[in-house]
């Protein structure tokens, strides 16, 4: 049962108490991925796994996995999540939206939803990718294009995949874990505390999405995160449960994860990296799919609640 006497408790100062929580467990969550690391490949590999690439050892890459995963999803959203709505809220049902009554349909549907908004990723990528700013802040550009350059030679060196064993990790590292860690905090918490603060679900879908793609500091894929943060946003607020968004967002990133290891495989010939496999028939035809079943999604979502009583 909720305990009313947190709901005094202003959503402004939620946000406050929100944001000191995930300073403080992501210092927690380093310092613990450090020990770890040190314990298991020694100082050498912690002090290269920030730099690691393709060509590192596999020490190295697997010290890379235990900071992204214990340091990063889990220290800087994961435990946040569940340490703000549980102990600091003491409602985690509100926040985390954790329950199973939804109609089990949309898990299917979310599937479908997921494969058909590639070519709608796409468009939005090579839209991102042409971004070109003033002369004047052309420092700006390349700090940006550095940054972007740096996440996507850490990202090929997790998905470095050469045996099974390397699949599994990644796609628990890349795939699972910021699957489960970011709705958690970004669909659960903060969307919840705007909705609540702005009394609009709409502008908490939409400003949460904004604040999920700008705090992964990838300038260049701002446009596609930011669209499938909306699509998120929306799928948990139509449902009331975050399982729907974290299945998702479990699709977009194994889908990567599994495309590369084929790919690395020679099990397949498109290469994922590919800005342009799909055609503006396939841009047409999947822009007026996923609108049809994102209402598909939203009635019977919405049915679901109303029989529930919600």
């Amino acid at each position: 049962m909720t305990d009313d006497r947190h709901y005094a408790v202003k959503p402004p100062m939620q946000l406050v108490y929100l944001i000191l929580t995930v300073f403080g467990c992501a210092v927690l969550g380093i310092l613990l991925s450090m020990l770890i690391i040190g314990a298991l490949y020694g100082g050498d590999a912690m002090i290269q796994a920030g730099t690691a690439s393709v060509t590192s050892p596999p020490e190295v890459i697997s010290a890379l996995k235990i900071l992204l995963a214990v340091g990063n999803t889990i220290g800087m959203f994961l435990a946040p999540a569940i340490f703000f709505a549980y102990l600091i809220m003491h409602d985690g049902d509100s926040y985390l939206k954790p329950n199973i009554n939804f109609n089990y349909f949309l898990i299917p549907l979310v599937l479908v939803i997921m494969f058909l908004f590639n070519p709608v990723m796409e468009i939005m990528v090579n839209i991102n990718q042409q971004l070109v700013l003033p002369d004047f802040l052309k420092g700006i550009e390349l700090w940006m294009r550095e940054q972007e350059d740096a996440a996507h030679k850490m990202i090929q060196a997790v998905l470095q995949m050469n045996t099974t064993g390397q699949f599994i990790s990644s796609l628990i590292v890349v795939g699972l874990l910021p699957a489960l860690a970011e709705e958690f905090l970004f669909r659960g918490c903060l969307q919840t505390i705007l909705q609540r603060w702005t009394g609009n679900i709409h502008a908490a879908v939409w400003v949460t999405a904004i604040l999920f793609s700008a705090l992964h500091v990838q300038f260049f894929g701002f446009l596609p995160r930011m669209m499938l943060g909306v699509l998120f946003g929306y799928m948990v607020a139509w449902s009331g449960s975050i399982w729907p968004a974290v299945w998702a967002h479990f699709i977009n990133n194994a889908t990567a994860v599994i495309a590369t290891y084929l790919y690395q495989q020679k099990m397949i010939k498109t290469n994922p990296d590919d800005p342009h496999i799909f055609n503006y028939n396939a841009y047409i035809v999947s822009v007026i799919f996923v609108l049809f079943l994102l209402w598909v999604y939203r009635k019977i979502a919405l049915n679901k609640k109303q029989l529930a009583g919600y």
